[in-house]
């Protein structure tokens, strides 16, 4: 018989004590640590694996199935695979589980058999939701269910080929002694959900819970035994969301997935430059358009600033969607190699549209946008601007600048401001080189007189 102990389990990291602490000795959270039973086992199990030579394994079962939903299968790499387990996370209200309920449908008009669990909601509430989006299918089962032992037992039944459970921090094992949710109860039932996953060779996908931080609730070993973690972002008062691989078994994370809620549901945005920009104004100082890239698709995002007089003796320095590091970074060469000094202003820096702009391709943009702000000199509205910038005040070339500005110019822009290495740019394009910042600013015609 197995012997029971006691131990203290920290909610954040997973990380075991044998006694009660205020802190985390793992990852350092406070008053994380609840106790919990765990079991000393001392059997040996023969393996039912058998080694084989690489050039034997068989990638027959290694295909992707396409979910219908294009946005999401670019962040796939396609689709999911069979036996694969992905874990998305994302705010209360952001879509969750209006994405999957739109999958799995186009999953089941194509064949697959899908059994959707749904442990937060009633299956009379599931029913309404798919009746809005239009995700009522044939092949496609329903089941309100919070016992892991019944999901199981329903997986027994069906067969399915698809399995979506909303959410796991919800389902719990009776034979475990601590309350659902808890860490033992998170991790075990997404150790059995992912052991019978591969067994089965049956496409799981688990909702998970994202804290007031946006970490994912749970354990850390959640994101560790899954196959795939998918971020979904945005703005609940906002249209727009953002759909993010964080890890990827089957393929790369550099992938953005851009959708738009409506009555409909999510709808995928085809040009979402012309999104972006839709509602730009032309001739406002603190404006301008930098060409990003998110994987392999260019975006088109507008960084605007705002500088005023501080009375505070610490003046502020607000970045929505920008990295807060670089832009002070910025803001230290503009006063040390431009003279454009911004030490008694409040700056306000944001990139437009609910996007995230953290690369240092946006370094140019950003100063330049700064740079228009203080001295109320705007930028030319047909123009943009990409390269990152050093701490001696140089610019320095981006990679794949090529694809940007050939975005750039599809939406009808018609100069760029570079670093002087770039790239040609493409056919009805003027390329306007600089090798300093101080350069790049008088270029664009916004340097203190």
């Amino acid at each position: 018989m197995p012997r029971l102990k006691t131990l203290y389990r920290c909610t954040d990291c997973g990380g075991a004590s044998p006694k009660w602490l205020g802190r985390c000795q793992a990852c350092g959270a406070w008053n994380s640590l609840i106790e919990e039973a765990d079991e000393e086992r001392t059997t040996v199990v023969a393996p039912v694996s058998r080694p084989v030579l690489m050039a034997d394994v068989d990638l027959g079962e290694f295909s992707t199935r396409a979910t219908g939903i294009g946005e999401l299968d670019r962040v796939l790499g396609g689709g999911l695979v069979p036996g694969s387990v992905t874990l998305l996370g994302g705010e209360p209200g952001i879509g969750k589980s209006t994405l999957l309920l739109q999958a799995v449908a186009a999953l089941a008009r194509g064949g697959a058999r899908c059994l959707v669990v749904s442990a937060e909601e009633s299956a009379q509430q599931v029913r309404t939701r798919a009746d809005r989006l239009n995700a009522v299918a044939p092949n496609l089962y329903l089941v309100a269910e919070t016992s892991l032992t019944h999901v199981l037992a329903h997986v027994d039944e069906l067969a399915p080929d698809v399995l979506v459970v909303d959410s796991v921090q919800t389902i719990y094992d009776a034979d475990l002694g601590s309350a659902p949710g808890s860490v033992a109860q998170v991790r075990e039932c997404a150790a059995r959900l992912v052991r019978e996953a591969k067994e089965r060779a049956m496409i799981t996908v688990l909702v998970g819970h994202v804290t007031k931080d946006g970490a994912l609730a749970g354990p850390r070993v959640l994101e560790h035994i899954v196959d795939t973690v998918l971020s979904f972002e945005g703005d609940r008062h906002h249209a727009l969301r953002l759909l993010r691989a964080v890890k990827h078994r089957f393929g790369g994370t550099n992938e953005l997935g851009l959708f738009e809620m409506g009555e409909a549901g999510l709808l995928g945005v085809p040009d979402p430059s012309g999104l972006f920009l839709a509602d730009r104004r032309l001739g406002v100082a603190g404006s301008v358009v930098v060409p990003t890239m998110e994987g392999h698709r260019p975006l088109l995002v507008e960084v605007q600033s705002l500088v005023t007089p501080s009375p505070l003796p610490q003046p502020r320095r607000s970045a929505q969607g920008l990295d807060s590091g670089r832009l002070a970074l910025i803001l230290a060469v503009l006063a040390q190699r431009v003279g454009i000094g911004l030490a008694t202003c409040d700056v306000h820096a944001s990139a437009v549209g609910g996007v995230r702009v953290i690369e240092p391709g946006a370094d140019l943009a950003i100063a330049l946008a700064l740079a228009s702000a203080q001295t109320g000199q705007p930028v030319a509205g047909n123009l943009v601007a990409c390269g990152e910038v050093g701490l001696a005040g140089e610019l320095r070339q981006v990679s794949q600048t090529a694809r940007r500005l050939a975005e750039a110019e599809r939406l009808g822009f018609r100069t760029a401001i570079v670093p002087a290495s770039s790239p040609p740019p493409p056919p009805g394009m003027e390329a306007i080189r600089a090798t300093t910042l101080r350069e790049a600013v008088a270029l664009a015609g916004c340097l203190p007189t």
